[in-house]
């Protein structure tokens, strides 16, 4: 498995938000209308990356980018998930669990403080994922706040004194090339 940092609009990226976004619509009834710029992935105030396998077909997609304290109910120092997505037939390898652990180093050598997410009730697998990962429900934040369905969880990024920064845990023996590859669903 190799990861590749990319922009939001690269073509991958736009492949992959179509299918999630046709999974949310059978979901929900409509597609995310979240906005986004891709340029709020950039590093160092985000990041976006894409899965592939050894032969190049994108597997899976996710970002974050930073946040601060908002009316729509972000804090200060917040790193907000965006576009986790397995393609149905490679889900069950792990790939969301070790693209969020990359995810979350990345936000927290950006110094963010907490990375948060927003998913609903009709996706449980996302919320076992996420809680199982330990994530917390926290106080609704961003587009879909008011909605009933919203669930919104949130997990610090600061490492306890003494602790550690790379365990070798689920991410370890992934690559990550930036700028590599063609043109260098599990949340919203």
């Amino acid at each position: 498995m190799q990861l590749r940092t990319v922009r939001l609009d690269h073509p991958d990226a736009r492949k992959l938000n179509d299918r999630v976004q046709l999974e949310y619509t059978e979901r929900y009834g409509d597609p995310d209308l979240t906005e986004m710029d891709p340029a709020q992935f950039d590093p160092p105030a985000g990041l976006y990356l894409i899965a592939y396998d050894p032969d190049g077909t994108p597997l899976a997609t996710g970002g974050w980018r930073a946040q601060d304290h908002s009316p729509e109910g972000y804090r200060d120092g917040d790193a907000e998930l965006k576009r986790m997505y397995v393609v149905p037939e490679a889900r069950g390898r792990g790939l969301a669990r070790r693209l969020l652990t990359v995810l979350e180093a990345s936000a927290r050598e950006a110094g963010r403080a907490r990375m948060v997410l927003e998913t609903g009730t009709k996706q449980p697998e996302a919320i076992a994922l996420y809680t199982s990962c330990g994530y917390l429900p926290t106080a609704k934040f961003g587009y879909y706040r008011c909605e009933p369905n919203s669930r919104c969880f949130a997990k610090p990024l600061v490492l306890p004194a003494g602790a550690p920064d790379d365990d070798g845990g689920p991410a370890a023996g992934l690559r990550h090339t930036a700028g590599a590859g063609p043109a260098a669903a599990e949340g919203r």
